[in-house]
């Protein structure tokens, strides 16, 4: 899942985007407002993180240009200023929630989770085969019971749920799994859909992921497989 994060101390961008990735979260860290901007405008995000105190532009101006820009992603102040008329300011701009510094990461967490539960109300879950999967808390289950998954093996199944029968891309796969500042690696791609596969299989779920040589891989009915 990719989120992105406007942030302008470094260590703490370093350490936030790092402590996401643990939890399946591919956090693209950005330091200036304008940097923002131009990010939400090539690439969707399913969440944005915001500080208000940058360096160019203050936050809450960043806030309504993105609103104007038509991006809809839930948004999630996160700011040392913890007046009441900030915070005030922070939702009437458009933020959907306002977390002050300092914070425990747990928390953090946890308001992303119900931000994105929010974002998903009128979501169903996505059913294929006897797989069943909940976009809100990311879980897999195969006849009621929950699959044990690793985080990049969930965003592995998420991608290929969203394109049942359709191919999807080792690239697509690698730019969801990875934001900008990790070091890629293509091979363990095929790593994440093996070990899928095997659950996927031992857990009876009825359905299959094909290799397609040179093109990428691909969702499947074990009947029609």
């Amino acid at each position: 899942m990719r989120l992105l994060l406007v942030e302008d101390d470094l260590e703490l961008a370093n350490g936030l985007v790092n402590a996401l990735a643990q939890s399946n979260y591919a956090a693209d860290a950005v330091h200036f407002g304008n940097d923002a901007i131009t990010a939400c405008l090539t690439t969707t995000y399913r969440l944005i993180i915001l500080d208000l105190g940058l360096p160019d532009e203050d936050g809450i101006s960043v806030l309504r240009r993105l609103r104007a820009n038509g991006v809809t992603a839930p948004v999630l102040i996160l700011t040392a200023r913890d007046d009441l008329k900030d915070r005030i300011a922070g939702l009437d701009a458009g933020g959907d929630d306002y977390l002050t510094k300092p914070f425990e990461f747990g928390e953090l967490e946890a308001r992303l989770r119900a931000l994105l539960r929010r974002s998903h109300v009128d979501q169903n879950l996505r059913v294929f085969g006897e797989v069943e999967f909940d976009p809100g808390s990311r879980i897999a289950s195969v006849k009621g019971r929950e699959l044990d998954l690793t985080a990049r093996e969930v965003a592995v199944l998420e991608l290929l749920l969203a394109r049942p029968g359709r191919v999807v891309s080792k690239q697509t796969m690698v730019e969801s799994l990875y934001s900008w500042d990790q070091e890629a690696n293509p091979s363990a791609i095929e790593v994440f859909v093996s070990r899928l596969r095997r659950k996927l299989d031992d857990a009876g779920a009825g359905v299959g992921v094909r290799v397609l040589r040179g093109l990428g891989y691909r969702l499947e009915l074990q009947h029609d497989a």
